[in-house]
């Protein structure tokens, strides 16, 4: 990705967010504790770009009016990228961020098998922890070069 602004020009991102600089936090350069021999590892490349990714999303929704409940919602079945309420709904989103279409468009990564897990999945979030809404909706964001697409109600 050598000359890649990850936060590039972003044309449909809200204007409140328009040419917002992220950085990404590659940990400490120095090896820790002297109980821990080896440094801690850099993020691979593709997380870091689906930090980005994650990031710029996020911003989007509040933007948007959304508040943003949880983030990489973690249980043994799986991942929920984003929870964020708002508008009387909870909105479970699953960002994919590309460089390039060359393996089809990031949306089109979300299959019936992953809709069925996440459904799975927001079931589970909302035994953990409830939300007052009075609706649910599962959307998928796509960013690509910066831009961010979220196609709401997608499943």
């Amino acid at each position: 990705m050598r000359g890649h602004d990850p936060a590039g020009d972003d044309r449909t991102a809200p204007p409140a967010h328009r040419g917002d600089q992220l950085s990404l936090d590659l940990g400490p350069t120095h090896p820790g504790p002297l109980s821990s021999p080896e440094p801690p590892r850099p993020r691979p490349y593709k997380q870091r770009l689906g930090a980005v990714g994650e990031e710029r999303t996020a911003a989007w929704y509040v933007a948007a009016g959304y508040a943003i409940v949880a983030r990489n919602w973690r249980c043994r079945d799986g991942e929920i990228d984003l929870v964020v309420t708002g508008h009387g709904l909870v909105v479970f989103c699953e960002v994919k961020t590309r460089t390039s279409e060359r393996y089809g468009l990031p949306a089109e990564a979300v299959t019936p098998a992953k809709q069925q897990r996440l459904r799975g999945l927001a079931v589970r979030f909302l035994q953990e922890s409830p939300q007052p809404a009075t609706g649910l909706r599962f959307d998928v964001a796509s960013v690509r070069s910066g831009r961010v697409s979220v196609i709401e109600a997608a499943f």
